[in-house]
C-alpha cells in the first residue's frame, strides 16, 4: 500500500502542464497496464480508467479527456515512485514529447528556486534518452531509406518487448454453444504456425531496403501469442526470396498438419502490393503463398482453416488522413444476390454403360477456407505504407496481439480483424515537426472462411 502522496515538485510538475496533458495525453490500455505493472494503479483504478469511454466516435476526444482528467486524479497520491513511473510509461507507449515537456517543467521550477539539481535533471535525462527524442512511427517503405535525421528522432530497439497480456480463456458454456457450427478447433496442440521475420536486408542486393527497427519486437510478440493459443510454433529470420519459398514449401508438407485443426503463416517483411521481399531484394508472390496451401497442394489441410498474417507495405504511399465532416447519413442501396449459376456437368448427367453410376466423390474448390489479414490497404488506386515503430513493433501486430489476447474467449476471428480494423482507424502517429506527425493506417483482410472460426483458448473438451 502507498503511504504517501507525490514529491510536491513533481505534483506541481503535472499541475503546472495539466492544460497540455488533458489534450495531448493518450490514456489507453497499454499506458494503464505498464502503470498497474508498476503497483501504481490498482485494478479496481485501472478498470474505473477504461470504462470511461464512448460508444459515439464522435465522443473520442471527450473520452480522452475524462481518462486523462482522472488518471491525473489519481497520480498525486499514489506515492512519492509515481512521476518517475508514470515518466516511463510515457516512454514505453510513444508519448515521448509529453515526458520532456514535464522534465523541463521540472527544470524550470528547479531554476527558479535556486535549485542545484538542474544539471544532475540534464544529465539523467540524457543518459535515458542517449540521442533519442520522439517515438516515431516509421514506414516500412520501399522507396530511399530514410533521412538520417528521422532515424535519430527514433527510439532504438531494447532487447524487452512491451509485457503481453494474458490470454484469457474459453469458457465451457461458449464451447458448447459454438462447437457445432464453427470450425473444429480442439487439438492440442491446435494449429500449426510459421513465422517468416525478414529485418535485415542485403546491402549489397537490396540497397534501398533499409533494416526494419522493431521487427525483432513484431517477431517476439506472435510468437508469444501463438504459444499461448496452444500452436506449434516455427521462426526462420532473415531470409532470401528463395529460402522463404523453401521454406513454406516445407512447412505446407509437414505430415503434422493431418494431426491439427488449422496453420498459421506470418510473413513480416518490406513488400508492394501483392509480394514481400526476401533480403535478397526479391519478391515473393503472396498469391503462390496462398496457392501452397490451397486444396490441391495441401490436402492435410483440406476444409481446415487457414490463417495469414502480412505485415509489409503495399505501396509506397502515406496514408495522411482527411478530416471528419458532419454530414447527412449515408443512404444504403438495395443489393441484389445472383442466382447460383451451376450446371450439372455432362459426365454427371450420363449414366455408365450397363446403368450403373460412378460412385461420386465431394469434390471442393481449389482454394478455400482462407482468412487473411493484412497490415495496409489495397485501393483501385492506391496502395497504402504500414506503420511501425522501432521501440514497440508495428501497429498491426500489436492491435493483432491484443484484440486475440482480450476477445479469442468469445469471439471469432473474422469478428477480431474487424475489430483490429477499427483500432488501426483510430491510431494516428504523433512526431510534431516530421512528414509522419498526425499519418494514418487502414489494415484490412480477405476471406474465403465457409464457418465461423473460434480459437477456443485454454479448452480442452475432454478435460
Amino acid at each position: 500500500m502507498l503511504g504517501c502522496g507525490m514529491l510536491e515538485r513533481d505534483a506541481q510538475a503535472l499541475r503546472g502542464r495539466s492544460f497540455a496533458l488533458l489534450k495531448q495525453l493518450v490514456v489507453d490500455e497499454v499506458l494503464v497496464q505498464f502503470l498497474q505493472e508498476d503497483n501504481i494503479l490498482t485494478d479496481i483504478m485501472a478498470e474505473e480508467i477504461l470504462q470511461l469511454d464512448c460508444s459515439s466516435m464522435s465522443a473520442a476526444e471527450k473520452t480522452s479527456h475524462k481518462r486523462s482528467w482522472r488518471l491525473l486524479q489519481l497520480l498525486p497520491k499514489r506515492g512519492p515512485k509515481a512521476f518517475s513511473r508514470f515518466c516511463s510509461a510515457l516512454r514505453e507507449t510513444e508519448q515521448g514529447h509529453i515526458y520532456e515537456m514535464l522534465t523541463q517543467s521540472q527544470e524550470t521550477q528547479l531554476e527558479e528556486s535556486g535549485g542545484r539539481a538542474t544539471r544532475q535533471t540534464s544529465e539523467r535525462r540524457k543518459q535515458m534518452y542517449d540521442d533519442s527524442s520522439l517515438p516515431l512511427s516509421t514506414q516500412e517503405e520501399i522507396a530511399a531509406k530514410r533521412a538520417r535525421t528521422y532515424g535519430s528522432m527514433e527510439y532504438s530497439l531494447d532487447a524487452d518487448s512491451p509485457a503481453p497480456l494474458p490470454m484469457l480463456p474459453c469458457t465451457h458454456d461458449l464451447y458448447l454453444s459454438q462447437c457445432l457450427k464453427s470450425y473444429k478447433m480442439t487439438s492440442s496442440p491446435r494449429c500449426s504456425a510459421l513465422i517468416i521475420s525478414n529485418v535485415n536486408f542485403n546491402p549489397h542486393s537490396a540497397s534501398d531496403l533499409g533494416t526494419r527497427n522493431g521487427g525483432e519486437v513484431d517477431e517476439k510478440v506472435l510468437r508469444k501469442l501463438f504459444i499461448d493459443l496452444d500452436f506449434v510454433v516455427t521462426v526462420r529470420r532473415d531470409m532470401t526470396t528463395e529460402q522463404m519459398r523453401n521454406c513454406i514449401d516445407e512447412f505446407r508438407r509437414r505430415p503434422e498438419h493431418r494431426n491439427m485443426d488449422g496453420s498459421v503463416v506470418c510473413l513480416l517483411s518490406h513488400g508492394v502490393d501483392g509480394a514481400v521481399y526476401g533480403t535478397d531484394g526479391q519478391l515473393l508472390q503472396l498469391e503462390s503463398v496462398f496457392e501452397a496451401f490451397d486444396n490441391v497442394h495441401c490436402p492435410q489441410l483440406q476444409n481446415k482453416p487457414k490463417m495469414f498474417f502480412v505485415q509489409a507495405c503495399r505501396g509506397e504511399e502515406m496514408d495522411c488522413g482527411v478530416e471528419q465532416v458532419d454530414g447527412p447519413g449515408r443512404i444504403s442501396s438495395h443489393s441484389c444476390e445472383q442466382r447460383d449459376a451451376g450446371q450439372e456437368g455432362p459426365a454427371d448427367a450420363i449414366p455408365r454403360q450397363g446403368g450403373q453410376r460412378e460412385p461420386t466423390r465431394i469434390k471442393l474448390p481449389q482454394r478455400s477456407d482462407m482468412i487473411c489479414g493484412f497490415a495496409s490497404l489495397k485501393g483501385q488506386t492506391i496502395c497504402t505504407a504500414a506503420m511501425r515503430n522501432t521501440k514497440r513493433g508495428s501497429w498491426f501486430i500489436q492491435e493483432l496481439d491484443t484484440a486475440f489476447r482480450c476477445n479469442a474467449k468469445d469471439m471469432h476471428v473474422a469478428d477480431i480483424l474487424v475489430q483490429i480494423n477499427g483500432r488501426i482507424k483510430e491510431r494516428e502517429g504523433h512526431a510534431p515537426g516530421s512528414r509522419y506527425h498526425r499519418c494514418k493506417e487502414m489494415s484490412e483482410f480477405t476471406s474465403s472462411l465457409c464457418k465461423d472460426l473460434y480459437l477456443f483458448p485454454k479448452y480442452q473438451p475432454n478435460s
